[in-house]
């Protein structure tokens, strides 16, 4: 399969989703058995996170269904993407219509604590867990776990490019 062929994509996300709901686990479930995050183990039954070497044992002891090819494919850089009318599904434009509705507080925050950055999306760490708020309802709680990146000064003689050699 190709990287970025949407049928193909398509089809080999329909066999792992396949082979864990097979399985019975939760992500969460799956992610305790791995060491992994929830929302990892989601990323990688959907094609939009890559299966490491020392990963691939415990995740098929948690999905034994997982069958060889289907590991290969896992275990190939993914086509990470999206597909543009994923926005129009309830939970995920809730989503991000929080992080609009919050994000300028939450930049001045970063600022504030850290300096001019940002919160890396690559060394990067996700969540989703439930618990009880006060008033006894269930809460769900997402949590964004990225690693500072400071703004560079952009001074000419640390652009390699213009060193003379």
């Amino acid at each position: 399969m190709e990287n970025g062929s949407s049928n193909g994509t398509a089809a080999v996300v329909g066999r792992l989703v396949a082979a864990k709901r097979h399985s019975g686990k939760s992500y969460s479930q799956i992610a305790a058995e791995t060491g992994l995050t929830n929302v990892y183990v989601a990323q990688l039954l959907r094609r939009q996170a890559q299966l490491k070497p020392g990963t691939a044992d415990a995740l098929r002891a948690a999905i034994p269904a997982l069958t060889d090819d289907l590991v290969a494919e896992m275990m190939a850089p993914p086509f990470r993407s999206f597909r543009p009318d994923l926005v129009h599904e309830p939970a995920v434009y809730r989503l991000n219509e929080a992080v609009m509705h919050f994000g300028e507080s939450i930049k001045e925050i970063i600022n504030e604590e850290f300096g001019d950055g940002i919160m890396s999306a690559i060394d990067f760490y996700c969540s989703v867990d439930k618990v009880k708020g006060v008033d006894g309802k269930d809460r769900v709680i997402v949590t964004f776990d990225g690693k500072y990146l400071p703004y560079s000064e952009q001074k000419s003689e640390h652009m390699v490019s213009k060193l003379k050699h």
